[in-house]
């Protein structure tokens, strides 16, 4: 059940736009990460220009305002899968909605079952629902 976190820069892209990144997002996460079928959580949050930063950490990637920062929370993932959903989303992103490979920022982050509630103030998989 990764949650997915999507930051981008306010007013480069339509709401239309916007749902096709989230839809993209999903689609590699079932794809390369595992991720169950209807097991989405998304968050998009646009900032202004100006107010999400990256840079290249001296690599000497390109960006520009069409910038993407994904952060995955996840568990259980190898560092296989987690290579394979930043091809993946590099491949399918760049595909479908011609985002540059250097405009896309992926972070994954580890928790635990204990970390998780869905709802109803329960811990769902302490409590073996599921």
């Amino acid at each position: 059940m990764p949650l997915v976190r999507i930051d981008v820069v306010e007013g480069r892209r339509s709401p239309e736009e916007l749902r096709l990144l989230a839809d993209t997002v999903q689609e590699v996460l079932l794809d390369d990460f595992a991720a169950p079928p209807r097991d989405r959580y998304q968050v998009i949050t646009e900032h202004r220009p100006g107010q999400l930063i990256c840079e290249d950490t001296g690599l000497g990637i390109e960006r520009s305002d069409d910038l993407v920062v994904l952060q995955v929370f996840q568990q259980g993932r190898s560092d296989e899968q987690k290579r394979a959903l930043y091809a993946g989303l590099c491949r399918r992103l760049g595909e479908v909605t011609a985002l540059a490979p250097g405009d896309l920022v992926v972070s994954v982050v580890g928790n635990t079952r204990a970390d998780w509630s869905f709802g109803l103030g329960r811990a769902q998989f302490l409590d073996g629902d599921l």
